[in-house]
């Protein structure tokens, strides 16, 4: 089998699935690190992606422009899901679920209704809208740009989480919460800045995505559902697994569909399959031991 036809789809695949991390790096934060379940999160990435959009008109101005309004529309969703979830906290994620459902339902229709049912084009800077060369084939010079930018955001989101006071007060706001309080920290203020600084990530990958995943009626659901997917093969909290499988899931939907079309829309679920089977595998094992 000639490996050289599959060079674009694998480059390809790794902007994908940075892409993916980028936008489910925000759920990361909420349900594997806060313990929020937040269904409104693809909701919060097509905010960013129709600001993109309705802003961007092929100059740098405008990307600057759009990825500001973008985060900060996106931030202030964020922080409304935050109050929302204020009184049901400790009710549990059935019941986080149901509101953030709600939210996302009320959230596609008011975006629906302001751009419309169609999928807009989407404008990215002159300079960038051209193509170079990669292993002899013509690659898409935004999206090998958008490598660098995810990559980056990938490692400070790492070393936010890992290295960093507010991180370390996130993860004790769910240990915790009372010793929190005694620090003189709110836990009801740790987890509204937690959703608003997902919902950031969520709106700037939905501005810098755009030309990749453009914004439409049907981009909150996709990206939900490709973000809880990577919450699962990552495993709850691991910036590094969510990385990984967001890697993985963007070969499989551009590599996949190259090397096995018939079968690349099972591959996804397939893997988180395998995945879950295995953890309860060893799960039991683990319980057997104890």
């Amino acid at each position: 089998m000639p490996v050289d036809p599959y060079v674009v789809p694998a480059v390809d695949g790794v902007a994908y699935g940075l892409l993916v991390f980028v936008a489910a790096s925000g759920l990361v934060l909420c349900f594997g690190v806060a313990g929020l379940l937040n269904l409104a999160h693809g909701t919060l990435f097509a905010i960013g992606g129709y600001t993109a959009a309705a802003l961007l008109d092929g100059s740098w101005a405008s990307l600057v422009l759009a990825l500001t309004a973008g985060v900060a529309a996106a931030t202030a969703a964020g922080a409304l899901v935050a109050v929302l979830l204020t009184r049901v906290a400790a009710a549990g994620h059935l019941t986080q679920a149901l509101v953030t459902f709600g939210v996302a339902l009320a959230g596609g229709s008011l975006l629906v209704a302001a751009f419309g049912p169609d999928d807009p084009p989407v404008r990215v800077p002159a300079a960038l809208d051209g193509s170079v060369l990669v292993a002899g084939h013509r690659y898409a010079a935004y999206r090998l740009v958008f490598i660098l930018v995810a990559a980056v955001l990938a490692g400070l989101l790492h070393l936010v989480v890992r290295r960093t006071r507010a991180g370390m007060l996130v993860r004790a706001a769910v240990d915790d919460a009372e010793m929190v309080a005694t620090l003189g920290v709110s836990p009801a203020v740790v987890r509204v800045g937690v959703l608003a600084a997902a919902g950031a990530l969520a709106g700037a990958a939905g501005v810098l995505g755009a030309p990749i995943i453009g914004p439409g009626p049907g981009t909150a659901d996709a990206v939900l559902l490709l973000s809880l997917v990577v919450v699962v093969l990552g495993g709850l909290g691991s910036t590094t697994g969510t990385l990984l499988a967001a890697l993985a899931v963007g070969q499989i939907q551009t590599l996949g569909v190259a090397l096995a079309p018939s079968a690349a829309p099972f591959l996804l679920f397939a893997a988180m399959a395998v995945v879950l089977a295995v953890r309860a595998r060893g799960l039991a094992t683990a319980r057997r031991a104890t």
